[in-house]
């Protein structure tokens, strides 16, 4: 059945902002959606309101609610329970402190479960639990993804130990969406605590969150008793844990329904398109050009060679970045997300260097830490769920070499992936699009097919790293560049890669666009020759594909 819900109340003609004092017209407040705009405060809004945001007018259908025992404790504090849920009810126009719907957003199927903060906190009962649990149920059935949108203090006391057994519930639920590929998406909104916080609401696929919104397990004031110390400023918003590798980003209110949009897309992305351009993938190693390798390595090098940031903007439609390792870190280096080539959804992770000198140091010139590597198997794990492929695009000089790294498991991230990516059940590509420097460039490498452009170079060592070892001075750079045989022509000819693209012009960096649109050919052709093997196959050949290199296999 559609939504009812109770009249509209008119919001007041003039508002005042809580935070900076700005008086706004009401209806202008209800066309910034709630947002103030003199400071940009997200104010909270309601379940109702969130639905109208968000979903496509018309398409939403209550999702029936299970029956739950109303007071299983007999609970009284102050005050009965059953009369606190009444004022609830009363106050808020919802039988309970989630709503659950499902509908379209831009045409898209999903699922949702919304939380309203105005029904007792929105705390975690066992009705709660239950609706949330029917509607990942009708996710599952349907096979859309499903959308938490969280506003909670917590767990409901006046339900004991019964509402404690919700986050196991709730849990036990995405675990069973997890195991159908079914793609999960949390929004998290100003406050979600306790035990929405250690359940739910940051188990998802995706999590995302409100400007200011603030998330944890326990409140500020409880920390601050426990510890006997001030908290730091920003401490528990969205824009702390982002940076801190915990969500993957904060965005406005106004950019939510686009991106919910994008996300939805790539679950419902049917077989792909047509290509745009013809694969020209070289095969033998004379046809590419003879050259130094130093003159290859100062190519690889060059600062306005294309980024993976730039690739995804060229390549794919519909690209959302996520961020963090959800571990407590978000190493700019590594960068992923999701997106589709030629229609196809598929995950995108690489190296980033930047071009500018401010951008490359932010970056870390491209050399990953710990935290990246977790993050590029975060993302490859939810890769293996939903059933896309994988593209890998290699440009670094190798993982970042400092101390930091260290004591945080350099060596342990790096073996990881390449465990991890030896038994990725969907298809891998990688491409090597500049420098492929050590195992920091190997930890993303390890797919059915690699490829590297014209230019670019893949190496044990950098090659200064090398004559500073067995030549015992950097200026022989150069003639370790050359024994290292490390340029695109010497890594066919040793199989190292199974291809390389010519980039056009003097190279990618005098044409970023033509060498985008060539890589996405030479990607997407790889990707229909892999597509139609089995899961086993595909981890089979691509442990077949490295065993090669043991001494006398070739």
């Amino acid at each position: 059945m559609t939504i009812t819900f109770p009249p509209k109340v008119e919001a007041a003609e003039w508002i005042r902002c809580a935070r900076c004092g700005e008086i706004v017209y009401g209806k202008r407040f209800a066309r910034e959606l709630g947002v103030c705009p003199g400071c940009a405060l997200h104010t909270r809004i309601t379940a109702r309101e969130r639905v109208e945001q968000l979903f496509d007018d018309g398409s939403t259908v209550i999702i029936e609610a299970p029956t739950t025992p109303e007071d299983p404790l007999g609970f009284t504090d102050s005050r009965p329970y059953p009369d606190r849920l009444r004022e609830a009810r009363e106050k808020s126009g919802l039988d309970e402190a989630v709503l659950c719907v499902r509908g379209t957003i831009d045409g898209h199927g999903i699922v949702a479960a919304v939380m309203d903060f105005r029904f007792m906190g929105g705390s975690l009962g066992s009705a709660v639990g239950a609706r949330i649990v029917a509607a990942a149920e009708t996710a599952l059935v349907e096979r859309v993804p499903f959308l938490l949108v969280t506003a909670s203090g917590g767990a409901r006391m006046q339900e004991g130990t019964l509402s404690l057994m919700q986050m196991a519930t709730t849990s036990q639920a995405l675990a069973e969406l997890d195991e159908a590929g079914i793609l999960t998406i949390a929004l998290i909104t100003d406050p979600t605590y306790g035990g929405v916080a250690a359940s739910f609401a940051t188990l998802p696929d995706v999590i995302l969150a409100e400007p200011g919104a603030h998330v944890g397990f326990a409140g500020p004031r409880v920390i601050e008793q426990t510890i006997g110390q001030a908290l730091p400023d920003g401490f528990q918003t969205a824009e702390f844990l982002r940076a801190r590798g915990l969500i993957d980003d904060v965005r406005p209110r106004a950019e939510l329904r686009s991106t919910l949009a994008r996300l939805c897309a790539l679950q419902a992305a049917g077989e792909r398109g047509p290509a745009t351009e013809t694969s020209r993938l070289l095969f033998q190693p004379e046809r590419l050009p003879a050259r130094s390798g130093w003159t290859a390595v100062q190519l690889a090098r060059h600062a306005d060679r294309p980024t993976t940031l730039d690739y995804a903007r060229y390549l794919l439609e519909d690209f959302v970045e996520l961020h963090g390792d959800r571990l407590g870190g978000d190493c700019p280096a590594i960068v992923g997300g999701l997106g589709r080539l030629h229609g196809r959804p598929i995950v995108l992770i690489g190296h980033q260097k930047g071009h500018t000198t401010k951008e490359r140091v932010e970056r870390n010139f491209g050399m990953p830490t710990p935290a990246g590597y977790r993050k590029a198997a975060r993302l490859m794990r939810l890769a293996a769920k939903l059933g896309c492929p994988i593209l890998t695009l290699v440009d670094t000089p190798g993982a970042y070499p400092g101390l930091e790294a260290e004591e945080n498991g350099q060596a342990w991230a790096i073996a990881e992936n390449l465990r991890l990516m030896s038994t990725l059940p969907v298809p891998v590509v990688a491409v090597v699009t500049g420098e492929g420097g050590s195992g920091g460039a190997l930890a993303l490498g390890v797919a059915n097919r690699v490829l590297a452009l014209s230019n670019a170079v893949y190496s044990v060592i950098s090659p200064e790293g090398c004559a500073s070892i067995l030549w015992k001075s950097p200026s022989a750079a150069p003639r370790a560049a050359e024994a290292l045989r490390l340029d695109a022509r010497e890594l066919l000819r040793h199989r190292v890669v199974d291809g390389v693209i010519p980039e056009p012009g003097e190279g990618a960096h005098t044409d970023p666009a033509g060498t985008a649109r060539l890589l996405a050919a030479a990607v997407a052709e790889a990707f229909d020759d892999l597509a139609i093997h089995e899961p086993r196959k595909l981890v089979a050949e691509r442990r077949q594909r490295f065993r090669q290199f043991h001494a006398g296999s070739r």
